[in-house]
């Protein structure tokens, strides 16, 4: 894992891709996207459901680890109104059973138009961002943003390597300019978008059970070949 101090609170980027904030015991993970599955299959489209159940074990095992009293999920929770069938409803329900956990929604752009049948869900709903001890919490970044912002949205990815074979991995994106991070999709069934690091940023990314640091300066250096990368990966483990 790796710490990023903002406002005098410590957070764990977690290979789980998720954060923890030991100073609001709070859990925080963005655009799971339950229901997508199902969504794929009203078209024909042959996608297991079983896409949500690891979703939601892995969120569960975080919550075993880490007992937070409060998992606040930044946007996209649902992907479309395919969430409200009953097995992808029940399997959150019986998430929330087991963990015992508050959850909080600050409700994406996939979430907003579910906003009438969300009660179901057990969960406290926020249709903007929301301020929590000095740290901005949303869905889509925001401009003119008191304080530092945590976000998500985007699905940030950081390609790496040279014209031979690349990778392409989730990661947390840093960016100080704006005070922002923006945390990497948390769902088994998710796409992602390649970032470019600007002068300053930072991606966090995730490498199976490890989070290694990326800055700007090493992203456009030659020597990050795709050799060289697996063994910087592999050291950081």
């Amino acid at each position: 894992m790796q710490k990023l101090i903002l406002n005098h609170h410590p957070l764990l980027l977690l290979p789980q891709r998720a954060i923890y904030i030991e100073t609001l015991q709070a859990l925080l993970v963005s655009d799971v996207h339950l229901g997508k599955a199902e969504t794929f299959q009203s078209y024909g489209v042959a996608v297991a459901s079983q896409v949500n159940q690891a979703s939601l074990t892995r969120l569960a095992d975080l919550c075993q680890t880490y007992q937070p009293q409060s998992l606040w999920i930044l946007g996209d929770l649902f992907h479309s109104f395919a969430a409200r069938e009953e097995g992808v409803r029940q399997s959150w329900l019986d998430f929330l059973d087991l963990t015992q956990v508050t959850a909080h929604l600050v409700m994406g752009n996939h979430d907003r138009p579910l906003a009438a049948s969300l009660d179901q869900f057990r969960l406290i709903c926020h249709r903007e961002g929301v301020m929590v001890d000095n740290l901005w919490f949303s869905h889509e970044p925001q401009a003119e943003v008191k304080g530092p912002s945590l976000c998500g949205h985007s699905h940030p990815c950081l390609r790496l390597g040279g014209r031979g074979d690349r990778l392409r991995l989730p990661c947390f994106h840093w960016q100080p300019a704006h005070n922002r991070l923006t945390l990497p999709a948390f769902g088994e069934f998710t796409g992602g978008y390649n970032i470019r690091l600007e002068v300053g940023e930072v991606a966090y990314v995730v490498a199976e059970d490890t989070v290694v640091e990326f800055r700007s300066e090493e992203h456009m250096s030659e020597l990050q070949s795709p050799c060289n990368l697996v063994c910087r990966l592999l050291l950081e483990k």
